[in-house]
């Protein structure tokens, strides 16, 4: 099984909030995930997130999200997180 993992968080230090901005009525994880749908490559797609509001977001147009810590300082260590919690599923 093939799983893409996109890393996101509100608090980005040069634009706050950058991936629920909207662009072309989507906000731009939106556009991000449905690249990743469309490329074929991946069995699933999951948005890893320490930010309820992203979850929200994702689940309410059906996505898949995962919940993990706040304390990654990059984003391979949010991958890391949300793929071994994917592992257990």
């Amino acid at each position: 099984k093939v799983v893409a993992v996109i890393p996101a968080r509100l608090s980005s230090t040069r634009l706050p909030n950058k991936v629920l901005l909207d662009i072309f009525q989507l906000p731009m994880i939106e556009h991000v995930r449905r690249r990743a749908l469309l490329s074929q490559a991946f069995d699933e797609v999951y948005v890893a997130t320490c930010d309820q509001e992203i979850v929200d977001y994702i689940e309410s147009i059906g996505g898949k999200a995962i919940m993990t810590s706040t304390s990654h300082e990059r984003a391979s260590d949010r991958s890391a997180e949300a793929l071994l919690e994917i592992e257990k599923i």
